[in-house]
């Protein structure tokens, strides 16, 4: 009997101190919304009242990016918000810890191929 892989996996990493980062296996199944307004729950995005990202603003699409990699705690949390071919193209622009980077990158390493890469949380600029 052939047993499915699971669409998203715990890393070792961490996304923060206890919170395993929640990765993907396949960027192929996140197929959240490509254009539009998203709001977040409050369980991902609560420090301010509007918690809403235009998917047109690249400032506003980078925050939520960053938002839902950081925070996710459920499969649909990646499933729901994020899309494969975005994350893609956005990859090197966003701001992530280093757990979190890590984890993806291990799982996808065509991310750890794009470059150039801005600084991420977590590592000192040596």
């Amino acid at each position: 009997m052939e047993t499915a892989q699971p669409a998203v996996t715990r890393s070792r990493h961490q996304a923060r101190p206890g919170r395993a980062a929640l990765v993907a296996t396949d960027l192929a199944i996140l197929t959240g919304p490509a254009a539009g307004v998203i709001e977040l729950p409050v369980r991902l995005f609560w420090s301010a009242p509007d918690r809403c990202f235009d998917l047109s603003d690249e400032d506003s699409l980078h925050w939520l990016y960053e938002i839902v990699l950081r925070e996710a705690s459920r499969p649909e949390d990646l499933t729901a918000y994020l899309n494969g071919e975005i994350l893609a193209a956005i990859w090197p622009a966003i701001w992530l810890p280093a757990g979190v980077r890590r984890a993806w990158e291990d799982q996808h390493p065509q991310l750890r191929a794009a470059a150039p890469r801005r600084p991420h949380y977590g590592h000192s600029a040596a």
